[in-house]
């Protein structure tokens, strides 16, 4: 069985491309902190790249953006291609199945009005003119 969970938040605004045959990838790089400090009492974070496809990829590149908490449901798959310099290089990523915007571009409007709103000071009952 090959299926993995995973939440975390994007490392920077997601990529679109289309393919040859005009279908939709969506990329992006999920930033998920470990559940344990190491010896020097830091938590690690790892970073894994996703991908999706069809129309959750024109989804993601929509509403998410860098930063935006996203749960991710899929499998993990290799790949291997030779680089310009002749290598042979092997990518790891998680194909998305499901894709979960835990927040989105919205929140952050939300967030930035919050920060508005608190930077108004209070007035006092007499200074009202009614």
């Amino acid at each position: 069985m090959n299926k993995v969970i995973l939440i975390g938040n994007l490392t920077k605004d997601p990529e679109l491309t289309t393919t040859n045959n005009g279908v939709s990838v969506c990329r992006f790089t999920l930033a998920i902190s470990r559940r344990y400090a190491n010896a020097e009492g830091e938590r690690e974070t790892d970073f894994i790249n996703v991908v999706v496809w069809r129309n959750l990829a024109d989804n993601c590149h929509k509403f998410l953006k860098k930063g935006s908490k996203t749960a991710v449901v899929g499998n993990i798959q290799t790949r291997s291609y030779d680089a310009n310099d002749g290598t042979k290089r092997y990518v790891t990523e998680v194909v998305a199945e499901e894709v979960e915007f835990i927040s989105t571009k919205s929140d952050s409007v939300r967030a930035d009005s919050t920060e508005e709103v608190a930077k108004l000071e209070p007035i006092s009952d007499d200074s009202l003119p009614f």
